[in-house]
């Protein structure tokens, strides 16, 4: 297990604000699992136009904060050249609502990989009570920023 302290969050997922969807890396086993704490705020850029007066995290952001625990549960580092693609999200499932002030904590655990291939499932958690789900397939596109393949 790594000290959180001993990870920078750039070294492993490429995204930039705002589409940077975890804070810190609490715990993590390279290959094995990882878990990613998202303090949601009513800064958020899409809380303006998402359900304005009911501010609420759109799923699609909650998934996409899933995927990204996954891709640093892989023990992946992404090269200035690779990049992660997500290939397939199966079991989505949405149980509460994620509101500004919340602090999500996701699990991700891998539970497959092969080559340049990623299976794995995230589960997101408010106080402890599971809000969100999903499984995810990652394919690691080596040299796809070089290439211009995407």
């Amino acid at each position: 297990m790594e000290n959180q302290v001993d990870i920078k969050i750039a070294d492993i997922v490429p995204h930039k604000y705002p589409f940077l969807m975890i804070d810190k890396i609490l715990e993590r086993t390279p290959g094995v699992s990882a878990t990613c704490q998202k303090n949601v705020s009513n800064n958020e850029p899409y809380f303006q136009g998402h359900f304005p007066g009911y501010p609420v995290m759109p799923g699609v952001m909650l998934t996409e904060a899933m995927a990204q625990t996954a891709g640093v549960a892989s023990g992946r580092t992404h090269g200035m050249s690779d990049v992660g693609i997500l290939a397939s999200i199966n079991n989505a499932k949405f149980k509460k609502p994620v509101f500004p002030g919340d602090v999500l904590i996701i699990k991700g655990v891998i539970d497959n990989i092969r080559m340049n291939v990623i299976k794995a499932k995230s589960t997101a958690y408010v106080n402890d009570k599971v809000v969100a789900s999903a499984t995810f397939t990652i394919v690691i596109v080596p040299g796809a920023f070089n290439t211009g393949s995407i």
